[in-house]
């Protein structure tokens, strides 16, 4: 089975997409190795969650307003309201707005201040 163990961020503005994560989820960055390479940690060992990467965009910015149209990594968040005021407040955007999962918990869509889109999600079975 294959599961995902790793995920990485591309950023035409590294600085920026670490200093919006860092104030949205306080994640933490580490650089790694000579080139434009950040580890990220996000969370503590043990706890439910992958760590990933994030590097210096290699090609085109994604297209601003564009559809869905990649793997999207999901945020587990205490709440899906506060953490948009977040996330705008650091610059990002919310690109689709807070949907119910039915018997799961609520969902929305985002975009980073590189134009990345990533979900953001807080459980809760009652949620219609």
């Amino acid at each position: 089975m294959g599961r995902v163990v790793h995920f990485e961020i591309h950023a035409e503005n590294p600085e920026k997409a670490i200093k919006f994560y860092q104030s949205v989820f306080n994640w933490q960055f580490n650089r790694w190795g000579e080139q434009e390479y950040w580890l990220v940690i996000t969370g503590k060992p043990g706890e439910r969650g992958i760590d990933g990467g994030l590097m210096k965009r290699q090609g085109d910015s994604p297209v601003k307003g564009q559809e869905v149209n990649s793997y999207v990594c999901t945020v587990e968040v205490n709440s899906v309201d506060e953490s948009v005021i977040d996330i705008e407040s650091n610059g990002g955007k919310i690109v689709v707005p807070k949907m119910p999962i039915p018997g799961v918990g609520w969902l929305a869509y985002c975009n980073d201040t590189e134009g990345n889109i990533f979900g953001i999600m807080h459980n809760d079975p009652e949620a219609k």
